[in-house]
């Protein structure tokens, strides 16, 4: 047990962060007086002073991180801080602790898939404390424990490789990985600031503004209204917030390139977004047609203005709506649901297999068509200028896999347990993407607050597989990697 110690004193500090961090939903309830305060306080007494108390016990351990710590560090992170973020749902709100910790999962993973109704009537510190969860799992709390906490010699290299999505992992922006977790923080940090403005110039109010950039910027789609953005009925406010999805579903490396180098050149060299805006805005035109042809909207623009808040929300896996599209024509919310498995970029907020990843997978799919015909011709995979090595693509291979068998496996536990099969599958690749609705019973117009117990674990699990990457968290699970 002892060996496990210094993973336990990293995380213990990344309790006490997170304690820290309900602060501002505390001072906010203690602003607005909404009846909250005693539900905060005992949330971060209870988790800070859990935090101190691991640490204390285990402040003499400060060796590096190995691999394998990285990795038990993540897995531990990412389903310890649930249970912390879930007390102040559970003692304000009466919420049993399956649903509190499903809600907290689906935030910390930037799903925003909900088991709550009454949102509005909701104490305001209630729901700001939802999206700011969606805010702070968008970069991911690992990264920001990398970026603050150099000072104690904890290695923080096997930590980021973990956490950071994406198949090409050991590329740094800088030679240091404080230096690179910082950088993405603060270009994370400059992208809100711009989207809390722009919200305020569409008409938000202040609150709303912070708290929905929260949840645009993660791509989680908590709202603090049980309409969504159909609360607001505004095109200027969904524009705002189509343009800043758009934004946080690129590759946020990127933008950290561009705005150090005060040049828009990266945008075209990287080999996803250009893909990703393609697929997306593309998909957006199609359904608009498709749409117009069916008679959904009375016209062309009305079609369009409905397709692209909905089709770049389920692209990006934000998971807004401001409509019922699961009463569009079949087709419509199949294909957007699709789309969320692979639109978004590495390293971006969303969730699926990544851009990359697909493309990868499309061009082994294009070589072998092509070795058919013509066996002894040499055809490497190329990325931009760049030829994919082979250990890369045997792990994307690999994932596609694992990707395809959770979902196929989840899929049948939960037709097993009694849900239709519409239902089921939406609810695991909606779940599995970090995209929030699904279809059917778990659609944009309800929520999965009517699943049972078992249903909502296998949910919860799955969330957690697809924030983790499958890989990282399934590792932690395997026999070899408890052996000594």
């Amino acid at each position: 047990m002892q060996r496990y110690y210094p993973v336990i004193r990293v995380l213990s500090l990344v309790i006490c962060i997170f304690g820290l961090t309900m602060l501002v939903p505390l001072a906010l309830s203690w602003a607005m007086q909404d009846g909250a305060e005693n539900a905060f306080d005992e949330a971060v007494l209870l988790t800070v002073g859990t935090g101190l108390g691991l640490w204390y016990a285990t402040r003499k351990e400060k060796r590096d991180l190995t691999i394998r710590d990285g990795f038990l560090m993540v897995a531990l992170v990412w389903t310890v801080l649930p249970v912390y973020a879930a007390l102040p749902l559970v003692i304000q709100l009466g919420a049993s602790f399956t649903d509190a910790y499903f809600e907290a999962v689906s935030g910390l993973t930037t799903t925003g898939a909900t088991v709550f109704e009454g949102l509005d009537t909701m104490p305001v510190s209630i729901n700001f404390w939802r999206c700011q969860l969606v805010w702070l799992g968008g970069m991911g709390l690992i990264v920001l424990a990398v970026a603050i906490l150099p000072l104690l010699g904890i290695g923080g290299r096997q930590m980021f490789k973990a956490e950071t999505p994406g198949p090409m992992k050991d590329s740094k922006m800088t030679p240091r990985m404080a230096e690179t977790a910082k950088g993405l923080w603060v270009v994370y940090t400059l992208i809100s600031i711009g989207c809390i403005l722009g919200y305020r110039w569409a008409g938000m109010t202040w609150l709303d503004a912070i708290m929905h950039m929260f949840t645009t910027m993660g791509l989680g789609g908590f709202s603090s209204h049980d309409a969504s953005f159909g609360f607001f009925d505004s095109p200027a406010i969904e524009a705002v917030s189509i343009a800043f999805m758009l934004i946080a579903g690129c590759n946020f490396a990127t933008h950290y390139v561009v705005l150090s180098g005060r040049s828009l050149r990266p945008y075209v060299t990287d080999p996803e977004a250009g893909a990703f805006l393609l697929v997306t805005l593309g998909s957006v035109v199609a359904i608009a047609v498709y749409l117009d042809a069916h008679g959904v909207y009375p016209g062309f623009v009305e079609a369009l203005r409905f397709s692209a808040f909905n089709v770049v929300s389920i692209a990006t896996t934000t998971g807004y709506a401001n409509t019922d599209y699961a009463l569009w024509p079949f087709f419509a919310p199949l294909w957007m649901l699709f789309l969320s498995s692979f639109a978004t970029s590495a390293g971006s907020t969303g969730g699926g297999i990544k851009m990359i990843r697909a493309i990868v997978l499309y061009k082994q799919v294009y070589r072998e068509l092509t070795r058919a015909m013509h066996p002894n011709a040499v055809h490497p995979i190329k990325i931009g200028s760049e030829v994919v090595p082979p250990n890369i693509l045997f792990a994307v291979l690999a994932f596609g896999f694992m990707y395809m068998v959770c979902i196929v496996s989840m899929t049948l536990a939960l037709s097993f347990s009694g849900l239709e099969i519409i239902t089921a599958f939406s609810a695991v690749v909606a779940s599995i993407n970090n995209t929030g609705p699904g279809l059917g019973e778990v659609g944009p117009a309800t929520n999965f607050g009517g699943l049972t117990d078992f249903q909502t674990w296998v949910c919860t699990f799955a969330m957690l597989l697809g924030r983790l990457e499958i890989f990282t968290l399934l590792v932690v699970m395997t026999p070899a990697f408890w052996r000594k």
